[in-house]
């Protein structure tokens, strides 16, 4: 097969007619660019060029191969063109995964500015929990996960990137919506919504054993699987919930937000999540401009 540096000589020698001018071109001197062409004739099996002692000209191979020889060269560049600026995390895909809750805030600010720095790689999102993002990056499914817990395990690196603390979502018409404060007692056989645990094992872990410690029993009346379908019931009078703090920018007219001490480290965390030899340019990149946008407040 020929090589690419034998189409450059034969496109030289077809634009000049003239092996001099070519060989000058090229920095090269005649002989060696002679021998080009005749390996690539000899790979071809047809005559490209037709010599004589005054002149050179393409014969009608020759002619049909020139289109064609252009176009492989310029299809080489923008081919190694293209591998510069993935290697370069310029252009690409990266494939992020999240919890629901990450919408409320975090992830549409962390989606605009990575798309302001990387306006070329193609960002797809998947939602799952916190449970399906552990699978899915042990086989390899996903660059980046946002999730509620850290995989800590070998092979895999993890951060903490924010902790915000949890808010109580009272019905409008409860009287704890009015209250001058409100305090974990308070809450004491109170109908309550929980995060399940086959759902949300960090939250409902972390909220039951805080209603232990505390020695307050609510009456639990549903164990759910999303902040969204928590704040709708609380919004249709069912019961009180804790949510994390992002999940009051959701506005339901039914629903007041009132600030909460549950005590110290009783807070909600989102981590993310990834192998430690993902190799993808385009994700470490992504990864830098998330770490950007937390340093420098935008999330």
């Amino acid at each position: 097969m020929f090589e690419l540096a034998q189409l450059r000589c034969f496109t030289t020698v077809a634009t000049e007619l003239n092996f001099r001018r070519a060989a000058e071109r090229l920095n090269m001197t005649q002989p060696p660019l002679s021998r080009q062409i005749q390996l690539l004739e000899h790979h071809l099996g047809v005559a490209l060029f037709t010599r004589s002692t005054r002149s050179v000209a393409l014969t009608a191979a020759g002619r049909a191969f020139f289109v064609e020889a252009q176009n492989l060269l310029e299809r080489a560049q923008q081919a190694a063109a293209s591998a510069k600026r993935f290697a370069e995390g310029d252009i690409g895909s990266v494939t992020i995964s999240f919890v629901g809750s990450a919408v409320y805030e975090f992830l549409p600010k962390v989606i605009a500015e990575a798309r302001l720095k990387q306006p070329h790689v193609k960002i797809s999102l998947e939602e799952m929990n916190t449970y399906q993002q552990h699978e899915a990056m042990r086989a390899r499914r996903i660059d980046l996960g946002i999730v509620r817990s850290p995989l800590l395990q070998p092979g895999f690196a993890t951060e903490c990137l924010v902790r915000a603390p949890f808010v109580l979502a009272v019905p409008s018409s409860h009287r704890l919506a009015t209250a001058k404060s409100v305090a974990v007692s308070d809450l004491d056989g109170e109908p309550f919504l929980m995060y399940s645990h086959a759902a949300y094992p960090p939250f409902n872990e972390l909220l039951t054993g805080m209603f232990r410690s505390a020695r307050v029993a609510p009456q639990y009346v549903q164990w759910l699987g999303s902040s969204l379908t928590i704040l709708a019931l609380v919004n249709a009078g069912m019961g009180l919930a804790l949510v994390p703090r992002c999940a009051a920018s959701v506005v339901f007219k039914g629903v007041t937000f009132r600030d909460i001490d549950l005590g110290e480290g009783v807070q909600s965390e989102l981590h993310l999540i990834w192998r430690s030899d993902n190799d993808n340019p385009a994700f470490t990149m992504l990864l830098d401009a998330i770490r950007g946008a937390v340093a420098g407040g935008s999330v």
